[in-house]
């Protein structure tokens, strides 16, 4: 199964000019079967869909990237969403007491907004690292990949679309069925997934995924 772990649709991201439904039809246009919203520093979208739903058959899991003062983490299961900035430790416990999953987002983005070299010290705390961001360079990119091996930390993919054009450039694959952000959170617990990236065949025709392990 592979869900493009990480987009903002326009309604509660200020800088995305994606639709919700407008990401839907493109991942289902391109054979992709969920999609994370994960909007700014809220995850105000739950109250309209709640936590998870299956929307013209994609499911769409709700999440929030949560830009703390070491960087941006991507959080799931975690319902109550600071509404100041605070540390990455601090939202990690909070995270943890949740029960639910946090996800380095783009650590090495020329940004000033990935964790970077924190990760490190954050480690024992993450349950994944996004390296394969659709809107990072590459080599930032290639240094997540290579600090989360050498942490032995699980890898995600994700279009951090803010533009329909960006869904799905990379995604992950889960290898079992994902019906809920329930099965997500365990999903990823369980570190059972892999990145992919999108290689598009033809506009009418869903596209082939290519495997990074």
């Amino acid at each position: 199964m592979i869900i493009d772990c990480h987009l903002h649709e326009d309604k509660y991201s200020f800088d995305s000019r994606l639709g919700l439904y407008e990401a839907i039809n493109k991942a289902k246009a391109l054979g992709i079967d969920g999609v994370c919203v994960t909007n700014h520093d809220n995850n105000l979208l739950r109250n309209e869909i709640g936590d998870s739903a299956i929307i013209d058959g994609v499911l769409v899991i709700v999440g929030a990237e949560v830009f703390t003062f070491e960087g941006d983490i991507l959080t799931f299961g975690l319902n109550d969403i600071p509404e100041e900035r605070i540390s990455a430790e601090e939202l990690l416990n909070m995270v943890k007491r949740s029960k639910g999953v946090a996800i380095a987002a783009h650590p090495f983005r020329d940004n000033n907004r990935g964790i970077g070299n924190h990760m490190i010290r954050l480690a024992p705390m993450l349950s994944g690292v996004e390296a394969f961001n659709g809107s990072t360079k590459y080599h930032h990119n290639m240094q997540a990949y290579n600090l989360a091996k050498k942490l032995n930390l699980p890898i995600t993919g994700a279009g951090d679309a803010h533009f329909v054009d960006n869904v799905g450039i990379y995604a992950t694959k889960f290898e079992n069925s994902i019906r809920d952000h329930l099965d997500f959170i365990e999903a990823i617990k369980a570190k059972n997934f892999y990145p992919v990236s999108r290689e598009e065949l033809d506009e009418k025709e869903i596209s082939t995924f290519t495997v990074f392990k």
